[in-house]
């Protein structure tokens, strides 16, 4: 029995998705849980696996193309099963002819013939997003041309009229001799106004300090050592050693783990942890609930799941929202990054930037002089909700906190 591939509803907002790649083509066999494209709502971004093992018998959209939730985008079926019936474009009543009479199949040119009738009461099609975006613009979408399916006038078509240009349904990017060009993804222009409202809006600050680290490398090297011979040893990392400890230093300073809402400051109970992720769509900075409840192995466990969560494109869209956090950790070490300024991610007070190990002289007692594996720890805070010396003294929590840690 042929089954229909649906657009998922991604949050309560979300009325169009944009499909960005498609990694199957018509007739390939699937199996049920492959990835048969990627998708983007204005939040954020998606794969899409099949619900059933079959033949992906016929393809509604293609790439770049914006289609409404709960909408057909294709048909998993056996070799020789009607999808007529599946297809939005088609109306009920001719597409549930051609399922009756197999023999008698319906031609282009009655399918063109019925989405003009379709479409004879309603002349302008267009998405509610475009539309919303015409009626803030002031854009009269009457004249534009629809590049979206079936002559569909689409958000990009709002831009190129606000900028007096227009793109081809199969022009995406444009290639020169001295240069490449394409337009930027959803979660890249999502991301860049993430950046600049944080930075317009706050008054940022970053202080540097570095830890020790030896116990965590000596922690780390046990757990290396335990996963070779056990099969239910956990894989801790340092990050989540670093993110445990940050953990128990917002405990003592429970004002960084606050939302700054212009006219008051919304301190938590409990730590809700976002974590930087870098994914083939771009960054995305998901929640991990209620991790000051959690030991260490159930720390770890749930990082890695809310990383692998991003990674798959299939995260909880309410999860990677800037409230779902309280706190954020953004980790560059494995780039070999001494030190860098992290941007706050708001209505969040303050993220912490982990950078690289390096190896630095110290004292080791006794006027004897070593190297030490020190990590760098840069702390950005919002100076609207915390002062230079509170933001110093937590920082300085933090470091203690790794230079005490013990496995």
């Amino acid at each position: 029995m042929a089954t229909a591939v649906i657009m998922p509803k991604q949050g309560q907002s979300v009325e169009t998705c944009i499909i960005t790649k498609w990694f199957r083509k018509k007739g390939d066999m699937v199996s049920s849980g492959d990835i048969l494209f990627s998708y983007e709502t204005d939040k954020a971004s998606f794969d899409l696996e099949s619900p059933v093992e079959g033949i992906l018998l016929e393809i509604f959209f293609g790439d770049g193309a914006e289609v409404p939730v709960l909408v057909n985008v294709a048909v998993v079926g056996k070799n020789g099963e009607q999808t007529d019936s599946f297809n939005p474009a088609i109306p009920p009543s001719i597409a549930s002819t051609a399922s009756e009479v197999a023999a008698t199949p319906v031609t282009e040119a009655a399918i063109k013939n019925a989405m003009i009738s379709e479409n004879h009461d309603n002349k302008i099609r267009i998405s509610p997003r475009a539309k919303k975006m015409a009626n803030e613009k002031g854009v009269d979408y009457n004249s534009l041309p629809g590049t979206g399916p079936n002559g569909r006038i689409i958000a990009r078509d709002i831009e190129k009229g606000i900028s007096g240009e227009f793109i081809d349904t199969k022009v995406f990017q444009t290639t020169r001799s001295d240069f490449s060009e394409q337009p930027l993804s959803n979660v890249r222009k999502l991301i860049a106004k993430a950046m600049i409202s944080s930075l317009q809006n706050s008054a940022q600050l970053t202080h540097h300090m570095s830890a020790d680290v030896r116990f965590l490398l000596e922690a780390r090297q046990i757990i290396k050592i335990k996963l070779a011979s056990d099969k239910n040893q956990q894989d801790i990392t340092l990050n989540d050693m670093v993110c445990w400890c940050v953990i128990k230093a917002l405990g003592k300073f429970p004002e960084a783990n606050s939302h700054f809402l212009e006219d008051r400051i919304k301190t938590f109970n409990k730590v809700h942890l976002g974590l930087a992720v870098d994914t083939p769509r771009g960054l995305m900075v998901p929640a991990v609930r209620d991790v000051s409840d959690m030991d260490l192995v159930k720390l770890s466990a749930a990082l890695k799941s809310a990383a692998e969560a991003c990674k798959r494109g299939n995260i909880d869209p309410e999860l990677i929202k800037s409230t779902s956090a309280t706190f954020t950790v953004s980790n560059l070490g494995n780039y070999g990054v001494e030190m860098f300024t992290p941007v706050i991610n708001l209505p969040q007070v303050a993220i912490l930037g982990v950078c690289t190990i390096i190896n630095r002289p110290a004292n080791l007692g006794n006027n004897t002089f070593g190297f030490v594996p020190y990590i760098g720890l840069s702390l950005t805070y919002d100076h609207r909700a915390i002062d230079g010396g509170p933001a110093t003294l937590f920082l300085k929590e933090i470091k203690e906190q790794i230079e005490a840690f013990r496995y």
